[in-house]
């Protein structure tokens, strides 16, 4: 009950402009109205991208106390749908997963607008202790099981990445990439 207060003194204290924004790309799909948000939320098993934009946008907030809201929203995301997207990645609008499961993406991730993504995509970095981040540029398509991992990597522009597919190094813009995979099949001697 405590963070619905805070929820509430957010939306009613808050410029909402952009958060507004964010949900009319990511959930409503049409243009914002309070109307369509609700109905949306009442209708629909998936309400995942309103209520982490919300924490999103709250823990960017000055006040500590709905920075601690935030993180209370997103752990309880995390555990119902299990993924780990922590609120200090920096995602742009139009961020858009197939199936939200297992889906983990570091806190020092920096990620364009219209990351599409599919279930189980990692995108992690290396080592916690050095400075630098994981970029992904804009239109970005990575694939179901699909891991981008290492340190300082830059993903360029228009890329996909095919399901299943293994990223550690950079992406030029304008491509497509996968890993190529092989199939072995062995017949048992009886």
């Amino acid at each position: 009950m405590f963070k619905y207060i805070h929820i509430i003194i957010f939306l009613l204290t808050h410029d909402l402009t952009e958060l507004k924004k964010y949900w009319e790309v990511e959930f409503i799909k049409k243009e914002f109205k309070w109307s369509r948000l609700l109905n949306k939320l009442c209708k629909s098993d998936n309400t995942y991208m309103v209520w982490y934009r919300l924490a999103y946008f709250m823990f960017r907030s000055e006040s500590n106390k709905q920075k601690r809201v935030a993180v209370k929203i997103n752990r309880k995301l995390n555990r119902r749908y299990s993924i780990d997207i922590p609120l200090q990645a920096e995602i742009g609008i139009g961020f858009d997963m197939w199936h939200p499961i297992g889906v983990v993406i570091t806190e020092k991730a920096k990620i364009g607008n219209r990351l599409r993504i599919g279930s189980n995509v990692v995108i992690g970095f290396k080592n916690y202790d050095m400075d630098g981040s994981i970029k992904i540029g804009d239109d970005v398509t990575i694939g179901a099981n699909s891991m981008i991992f290492g340190q300082n990597i830059k993903i360029g522009n228009n890329i996909t990445i095919g399901a299943m597919s293994f990223i550690n190094k950079d992406i030029p813009d304008n491509c497509t990439v996968y890993t190529e995979k092989s199939n072995i099949i062995k017949n048992k001697a009886h």
